[in-house]
């Protein structure tokens, strides 16, 4: 630190020349800041840490640390240190937005990992596009969408929705005929629901066997709506509850099932939002035997799994931290990333956009996920039966990796579309009218 002789100070020739050293010292200091800020790669995490969704979010900001931690322990990416930039969004949908531009304008990062609701990842959609960076997103949601800067790591309707009412139809799954589509009201849940009862009637399900409910985020006054699942249920035809409620919600309308005596022998519920982080703030006695469809269950036994809960909880300092479905999406996202960075030699986004497609990266459950033209994964399917302890016992897998489609084949104004970032540079190329609807950049 530099002191300054006041007498000096005040002759002019001294004041020419403190005022010389003090930009001097500017510069120096400046230069060095822009060498540390080179010396890093900067990572975004874009996940609410507060508000409804801080049950689902919070978690993953910690697997991107944890992630970030491990890649410096190997050395870093291209030489360099990578620096997480943690941002809250609060839950706040048009808060997103905001934070997403000051990731990328602001603090320079090379990627965002970030979002879990559709309707955060609608808002932050114009910023990367404008701005030209790149997000990846790690949870399950509606499809209808593939856009350039964008890589979707969760699962699209084909990989978890269609399965899990596929397995309930069978056999195995107790031949259901009634169908409660029960929902958070917005965009993931309306379309998925969409794309439900599309497929319900073309598999003869008739309009009066199909129920439909919406409630807001953070609803908590679930006696009226449980009661009416109940008596839609007793109508003689086996019925399920397929569950996209999101947040905290999850939490009341499931100890109102408890409180109301509906069993999994009775009404079961799928859940696509409900995983092993959302159970543990849970008393599960009652919901053994419930359901819920994932990629990824923390309770599967392969060696890439264990080593993986292994290290996390170690990380954590928490030896009962569970995992779950995002959270390996966002291992499998950000290796993908390492890897085609690695690939470029550089973050520059346009490059690593073009080097994603065809990268590869193990999952956790045994196998290999690719991504796509489509800018999805390919991901193995699992339904899971909720246990005693908040884990899942799987009763059906897919035989293979699923490729995630982009657009619904059971939508009218979907089933012509197709997404290829590779050879049509589009993300809604019209098969019929052989013509990209616009959203190519």
């Amino acid at each position: 630190m530099y002191t300054v002789d006041q007498t000096a100070a005040k002759r002019p020739a001294a004041r020419k020349w403190l005022a010389a050293a003090a930009g001097l010292a500017i510069a120096v200091t400046g230069a060095i800041s822009s060498a540390k800020a080179q010396d890093t790669i900067k990572v975004g995490i874009l996940h609410s840490l507060s508000g409804t969704m801080a049950i689902s979010e919070t978690t993953l900001k910690d697997t991107m640390l944890f992630l970030i931690d491990e890649q410096n322990k190997k050395g870093g990416l291209l030489g360099k240190k990578l620096e997480a930039v943690v941002v809250d969004p609060a839950s706040n949908w048009p808060l997103f937005a905001e934070k997403a531009r000051e990731l990328i304008a602001k603090d320079k990062v090379a990627a965002v990992f970030g979002c879990w609701t559709s309707v955060s990842r609608k808002s932050v959609l114009p910023v990367f596009k404008e701005l030209n960076n790149i997000l990846f997103y790690p949870v399950q949601y509606e499809g209808e969408e593939s856009e350039r800067n964008v890589f979707y790591t969760g699962a699209a309707p084909n990989q978890q929705a269609i399965p899990a009412v596929d397995y309930l139809m069978s056999k195995d799954g107790g031949e259901v005929k009634r169908w409660v589509l029960a929902g958070t009201d917005y965009v993931y849940p309306r379309t998925t629901n969409k794309i439900l009862e599309a497929y319900l009637k073309s598999k003869g399900v008739k309009d009066e066997d199909i129920m439909v409910n919406y409630t807001p985020f953070g609803h908590s006054d679930w006696q009226t709506i449980v009661a009416d699942i109940k008596k839609f249920g007793s109508a003689g035809k086996k019925t399920a509850v397929v569950s996209t409620i999101n947040g905290d919600a999850n939490v009341p309308f499931y100890k109102e099932l408890g409180n109301q005596g509906i069993k999994a022998t009775d009404i079961p519920v799928v859940a696509f939002s409900v995983g092993e982080e959302e159970l543990a703030g849970l008393d599960t006695k009652p919901l053994v035997g419930h359901l819920a469809a994932w990629n990824y269950f923390e309770s599967i036994k392969t060696p890439e799994n264990a080593k993986f809960i292994k290290d996390w909880q170690a990380y954590t300092k928490n030896p009962k931290r569970t995992t779950n479905d995002p959270m390996e999406a966002h291992v499998i996202g950000f290796n993908m990333w390492v890897k085609a960075v690695e690939k470029v030699g550089t973050t520059d986004p346009d490059k690593v956009i073009d080097a994603l497609p065809g990268i590869t990266a193990p999952n956790l459950t045994g196998g290999t996920s690719t991504m796509l033209p489509n800018h999805h994964i390919t991901k193995p399917v699992f339904v899971g039966e909720i246990r005693a302890d908040g884990q899942f016992d799987v009763v059906w897998k897919s035989k293979g990796l699923v490729p995630g489609d982009a657009w619904s084949d059971y939508l009218p104004g979907s089933k012509d579309l197709e997404s290829d970032w590779v050879k049509l540079k589009c993300g809604n190329y019209n098969t019929v009218t052989k013509k990209c609807g616009g959203s190519a950049s």
